[in-house]
């Protein structure tokens, strides 16, 4: 190009940029000559050879501008120079330049026309921008003076407004930073006025507000530290949500919870709650057993604080047990009503979440749904975690300690406390307690084994010193009255304590909330055992047992006391001096015909009974409390209670009943049931071989350890006397005292059968029908020892053998020994009659002890007529009137009737009468007859009568009904 211009240069050309520079407006256009021209294209000669001279150009000289041709072609040179190369080479680069030359000509040449045109284009376009040029000065110089006189002043006062917004803005984030520097201040603030979630969003605003302004240098430290604040209102919201575990605040609980709700941790704050409820759990326990443990060590040794809670267990003392054990069920009541009103306020939270009227609520998100489900079941869950933890807790507590020496009422009231407990759990999570009630049961079995043995030998104490007095209760004296028994009046289920039970009974409303709903807001379900101890009293016994004249007088006149007692009972007794009827409408003449049989002259009709039957009776109310409270037991207690009947029954047979006379007298006093009875008493229960000499010898000592010795009678009890009737009055009290505590049983059967497991139903039903069914049959042989003693029976038959039968005539006057008997009955009435003046004897004794005198006579008479050698009619007489005067006084002395064995006599009399063949009809038909009896009929009623081989046959006949009893 370079090369193009410089011939350009040369021929006077130039370029369209420099002669656009040289132009004027209008002058300096140039357009080149047609002599020019035309000389550029003579010049060429042929177009080929001119193309070859170009061809022939080196490639250097096309490369670029700024090539220095002069300076080239002196390099080729060589070092020693030759004139006619040089020229030779010179007019080849002539012609090389001619040729270039020509070819620039002819291509000029042919765009001559585009190029005029182009050339005129740009002289017009010049002089457009000329005018433009003008124009822009104008303009130029009025914008001048129009920033002079309005631009400059209204701009700066643009300028000066943004500057202030800008420094408003600025002054606005300074305030802001300044409070962020003081937030911390305020923050402290509100952490100790527990405004947990109003610190918890006022960090949170901080921190946006800080995030916003990061790009000051100050931001960066205060970010910082607010994430410290906000680490520290965390740890402060746990140490509030801890505190809820023992003491729950509706209004603290719903703080910390929208707290955590603003942090988005309702989860994480869930898990904590629990882990705080177990932490709770172990220092409330600890704490409590720690201070009673310390308490009775009574020095500063610290040495418990570093103990195991299980081994400090153990140092508990045996007076501070229950105290402690009360203490630590009210600590552990408090945590789980904690945890039930945790529950509770959950559960009404999601309520109104829930509920339509809440507009907030269809806006919750998936994840609030998610925390709430969570929240739900770690709850549910949580009530067996806790629950169980309770239990360990407390299973440590009971078996760190030896009950076995506890008083009976000190282990009643645990096992209440304990009974107690298990219903908590029961509504607090649906549990059995199993660990509770395998741990009390262990203590139970223990404790009870040695108290049951401790109260055995008590009771041989008892029954060996007893007197057989009459113990002066109150005429409407009931069980129920016994501060034992209050537990059964109350109707209360055998897992709820005794307290509860005197609460609702007060208030059957009441009864149907649970623990929880009870104690809701205050109190607490284990507070009430030592009122409950102050409450119970009783008033069962007589002001005095043996009343003076003056109350014997007024007793009809307080019969209104005796309102409750059975109709039956209170027609047993009357006044005999006054002959007053009692307010009940019993006639004079009623109570006159029934005085010579019952024997309770002028006692009121109380229970008979003594002070070891009372004894046993409350042995009896403290068994079943303890199976109440603890059913696992019941078939262990209810054995132990009908061991207390046999052994009541065993010494009351021992004492009074036993005698070897029994079978030789043919009464059949011992029912087959009763010898059962008495004969498995003796193997299971009594240790027979106690006073033996080589009493080690014999039996495991395991089985002896459950035996008890059989027990004496007391030395001060004389049944030798006649004048007491051989101790009646003893026998009376300890007879009818067993029959009571009988009848006590009875009204209890239905109460153990509900106990009782129903495997073992079989056994309690057994004990009744043949232990407990029996007491009364103890009667016959107790006061047939007296019957048997008190009427001389033998002078009787020494005084029939001296009648002479065989007389000859039809007599009218019955013969003395019917006199003498008969005043033997008289003067037994009378010492009955002074007997009843101490104790009261009911009708069923006196009838068992007139029919055992009637039956003893009558058999005695029946001996005595079979002892005559020889009788004639008129003698066979004489013994029916003897017996027909008999029994007409006999009658006005009793109100027993029929007689007893009145046919025995009679049917004896009149077989004197018999044939032979009815004889021998009478005598297969007769075995209740003696072999000599009926020996007697067939040799002297009908000795005379047959001949000796019919004797023979009928005395064989005897021998033969007689030979399977030998």
């Amino acid at each position: 190009m370079q090369k193009i211009k410089s011939l350009m240069a040369r021929q006077g050309l130039k370029s369209p940029q420099e002669s656009m520079a040289d132009l004027s407006p209008v002058e300096n256009l140039r357009i080149p000559s047609k002599e020019e021209l035309r000389e550029l294209r003579e010049q060429s000669i042929d177009p080929q050879a001119e193309q070859e001279i170009i061809n022939s150009i080196e490639e250097v000289y096309f490369s670029n501008d700024s090539f220095d041709m002069v300076q080239h072609e002196l390099e080729k040179l060589p070092l020693e120079l030759n004139l006619l190369e040089l020229e030779e080479h010179r007019d080849k680069l002539k012609r090389q330049q001619a040729a270039v030359s020509k070819k620039v000509a002819d291509l000029i040449l042919e765009k001559q026309t585009a190029y005029v045109k182009e050339l005129e284009r740009v002289t017009a376009l010049q002089t457009n921008l000329q005018l433009a040029a003008v124009i822009c000065t104008n303009a130029r110089r009025q914008l001048s003076v129009a920033k002079e006189g309005f631009t400059e002043a209204s701009l700066g006062l643009l300028a000066n407004q943004r500057r202030r917004q800008l420094l408003t803005g600025l002054l606005k984030s300074l305030r802001t930073i300044k409070t962020l520097q003081r937030t911390d201040v305020r923050l402290s603030e509100m952490l100790e006025e527990e405004d947990y979630p109003g610190a918890i969003q006022l960090c949170l605003e901080c921190q946006k507000a800080a995030s916003t302004f990061k790009h000051y240098s100050c931001i960066s430290e205060l970010n910082s530290k607010l994430q410290d604040t906000l680490e520290q209102i965390e740890e402060q919201l746990d140490v509030a949500l801890s505190k809820t575990c023992k003491h729950f605040d509706v209004s603290h609980y719903t703080k910390v919870q929208l707290a955590y709700t603003l942090l988005g941790k309702t989860q994480t704050a869930m898990d904590q709650l629990h882990m705080h409820f177990t932490q709770a759990i172990h220092n409330t326990v600890f704490q409590v057993v720690l201070g009673y443990v310390e308490l009775c060590a009574g020095n500063a040794d610290t040495k418990f604080q570093k103990m195991q809670y299980k081994d400090l267990c153990t140092h508990i003392t045996l007076d501070s047990y229950i105290p402690c054990l009360t203490d630590l069920c009210k600590a552990l009541w408090e945590v789980m009503l904690s945890y039930y009103r945790t529950m509770q306020w959950h559960e009404e939270h999601d309520k109104q979440k829930n509920s339509p009227d809440d507009a907030a609520a269809a806006a919750d998100s998936d994840e609030l749904v998610v925390d709430r489900s969570y929240v739900k079941k770690k709850l549910e869950h949580g009530l067996t975690r806790i629950w169980q933890d309770v239990q360990l807790k407390v299973k440590a507590y009971i078996l760190g300690t030896d009950m076995s020496n506890f008083k009976y009422d000190d282990f009643i009231v645990v096992l209440d406390v304990i009974s107690r407990l298990m219903q908590v759990g029961e509504e607090f999570c649906g549990s059995k307690s199993e660990v509770l009630q395998e741990s009390i049961k262990r203590q139970s079995v223990n404790y009870f084994k040695n108290y049951h043995r401790a109260r055995l030998e008590e009771l041989r104490m008892f029954l060996e010193n007893e007197t057989w007095e009459l113990c002066p209760v109150k005429s409407n004296f009931n069980i129920a009255q016994l501060h034992e028994f209050k537990f059964m009046g109350q109707c209360r289920s055998p897992s709820v304590s005794p307290n509860r039970q005197a609460m609702s009974s007060n208030s059957p409303a009441q009864e149907e909330l649970c623990l929880f709903h009870q104690f809701l807001q205050e109190g607490n379900p284990f507070e009430m055992h030592i009122e409950q101890k102050e409450e119970e009293t009783e008033d069962v016994l007589a002001s005095n047992g043996y009343e003076s004249d003056e109350l014997e007088k007024s007793v009809y006149q307080e019969y209104d006391s005796d309102s409750d007692v059975p109709e039956e009972l209170k027609q047993d007794y009357v006044d005999e001096q006054t002959g007053d009827a009692p307010l009940k409408s019993v006639s004079r003449e009623t109570i006159r015909s029934k005085k010579k049989s019952d024997y309770n002259l002028n006692k009121i009709n109380a229970p008979i009974l003594t002070n070891t039957t009372l004894n046993v009776i409350r042995l009896v109310g403290k068994y079943m409390q303890m199976m109440s409270i603890l059913k696992p037991i019941a078939f262990d207690v209810i054995h132990c209670v009908s061991q207390l009947f046999d052994y009541y029954l065993y010494a009351v047979y021992t004492f009074f009943g036993r005698n070897d006379m029994y079978e030789s007298s043919g009464l059949g006093l011992i029912s087959s049931r009763l010898r059962t009875t008495l004969n498995r008493i003796q193997e299971s229960l009594i240790d027979v071989e106690a006073l033996g000499e080589n009493a080690g010898v014999h039996g495991p000592a395991e089985d002896r350890k459950e035996k008890v010795p059989s027990p004496h009678l007391s030395q001060l009890v004389v049944l030798t006397n006649s004048g007491t009737l051989y101790g009646l009055a003893q026998r009376v009290v300890a007879t009818e005292s067993l029959v009571f505590l009988a009848e006590q049983f009875e009204s209890l059967q239905s109460h153990l059968d509900t106990m009782m497991p129903a495997a073992k139903k079989p056994f309690l039903q057994q004990f009744y029908s043949q232990t407990v069914s029996t007491a009364s049959e103890l009667r016959k042989p107790i006061y047939w020892i007296v019957a048997a003693k008190a009427i001389d029976y033998e002078q009787m038959l020494l005084m029939m053998a001296g009648v002479k039968w065989d007389i000859r005539e039809i007599m009218s006057q019955h013969n003395v020994y019917v006199d003498v008997l008969l005043k033997e009955f008289e003067q037994f009435n009378k010492r009955l009659g002074d007997v009843s003046r101490h104790v009261r004897i009911p009708l069923p004794v006196s009838n068992v002890l007139w029919e055992h005198c009637i039956r003893l006579a009558n058999r005695t008479l029946v001996e005595g007529y079979a002892n005559v050698k020889k009788c004639s009619n008129e003698g066979r007489a004489l013994m029916q009137l003897d017996f027909q005067q008999f029994l007409m006084k006999l009658e006005k002395l009793t109100d027993l009737r029929p007689i007893p064995d009145k046919e025995f006599v009679e049917t004896y009399i009149k077989a004197y009468y018999l044939t032979e063949n009815d004889m021998e009809q009478f005598i297969k038909n007769h075995r209740e007859y003696s072999m000599k009896q009926l020996a007697n009929l067939v040799n002297v009623c009908l000795g005379s009568h047959i001949n000796k081989r019919a004797r023979q046959k009928l005395l064989a006949a005897i021998d033969d009904i007689d030979r399977p009893k030998r």
